[in-house]
């Protein structure tokens, strides 16, 4: 099943009905592979559709397992409250967290791993050693790591707790301090309200929470979970399209954030993809000048995102998410820097085969 049925479905669930067995165990292998199977769980019963027992299965264990990962999130965003209150900082929510503690469309049915907050940038110190007492402790080890993370990147290594395995990652801004755009971290903060029966934790506004899924995936070089965050901004917009304000709050809010370009290729994709209402004179104004190249590159992506059942894309598609892996890492670094991150990684990841095949050749 193409990824133009799939998204056909989970926008009209009641063509399932027209589904053979065939089509319905495509339709569940590519909603899955894609990451869309807890919304399409959902959107299913949300229509009432009458679903045969063999796919129903699957689609019942995506429902209870996102509603077991929205319980989890809801206490871990205690636990996280408890740890950091103390700090008198302000934590902001980010992605699906925020989606699902502030109640968003978008969090309905959705499945993520863990839970991204940002921290003003003179309180790292602080928030790390609170959530270190709290019980979370590093997943990163390397000192090259720890130094790619604490001097050029956007987040403190990966924290993970030692009781409970969850996974949080503590950000500064949005993107690395190397990258080529400089969003305003302290702005979304400060734009930030209170998230309602917490004493620390907080939602982005409307603009600011949309923006950083955009930048998100217009930075992201792995695509594997790119349709899910496409149906994620098209939830989000659809909450403001009877809003023709919003629309100028969200390009001068792009524009502030220096993410003009990002954003204006996140709306030409949610257009593409699900015919989001998006006005084309936003586009245009966020292009500025750039259409052509705007229009190549929302058909790499375009190439590139199309998940298959198997989970083996054609080679037009590998080709284009190469590129677009390449892109991303030339967004994210200096050239001179980039050659010696993979470079270092390329050799961490040869030393275990070295050092396999030598003891497998001392054991013969």
């Amino acid at each position: 099943m193409d990824r133009v049925t799939l998204l056909d479905l989970m926008q009209h669930p009641q063509r399932t009905a027209a589904l053979t067995p065939a089509l319905w165990c495509d339709l569940i292998a590519t909603a899955r592979n894609a990451n869309l199977l807890g919304k399409l769980a959902h959107r299913l019963r949300a229509a009432g559709v009458s679903v045969p027992a063999g796919p129903m299965r699957h689609l019942d264990g995506a429902r209870l397992l996102s509603e077991r990962q929205h319980h989890s999130v809801a206490w871990e965003a205690q636990c996280i409250d408890a740890a950091l209150a103390h700090t008198g900082e302000p934590v902001v929510l980010l992605k699906g967290s925020a989606y699902v503690l502030s109640g968003k469309t978008a969090g309905v049915g959705r499945l993520f791993g863990d839970v991204d907050v940002l921290v003003p940038p003179h309180s790292l110190g602080k928030v790390e050693v609170r959530l270190m007492i709290g019980g979370w402790t590093q997943m990163k080890s390397d000192e090259y790591d720890q130094r790619y993370y604490r001097e050029w990147m956007h987040e403190l290594p990966p924290m993970v707790h030692v009781r409970r395995g969850t996974v949080i990652d503590v950000h500064h801004t949005i993107l690395p301090l190397t990258a080529r755009h400089h969003p305003d971290a302290e702005a979304i903060i400060a734009c930030s309200t209170p998230l309602p029966g917490y004493r620390s934790l907080r939602i982005p506004c409307d603009e600011d929470l949309i923006i950083h899924s955009m930048c998100h995936l217009a930075h992201e070089g792995e695509l594997h979970n790119a349709l899910r965050d496409l149906d994620d901004i098209d939830s989000l917009l659809r909450e403001h399209t009877v809003a023709p304000a919003f629309w100028d709050r969200l390009g001068a809010r792009a524009e502030h954030h220096d993410l003009a370009m990002p954003v204006a290729l996140c709306l030409a994709l949610v257009r593409r993809f699900f015919d989001t209402p998006v006005p084309d004179s936003l586009i245009a104004r966020l292009a500025s000048g750039n259409a052509r190249a705007l229009e190549r590159l929302a058909q790499r992506y375009d190439t590139a995102i199309a998940p298959h059942p198997e989970g083996r894309p054609p080679l037009r598609s590998l080709v284009a998410q190469l590129l677009i892996y390449i892109r991303s890492h030339w967004l994210r670094m200096p050239p001179q820097l980039l050659v010696r991150h993979l470079s270092r990684k390329a050799w961490q990841r040869l030393l275990p085969d070295a050092s396999s095949a030598g003891k497998n050749k001392q054991g013969a």
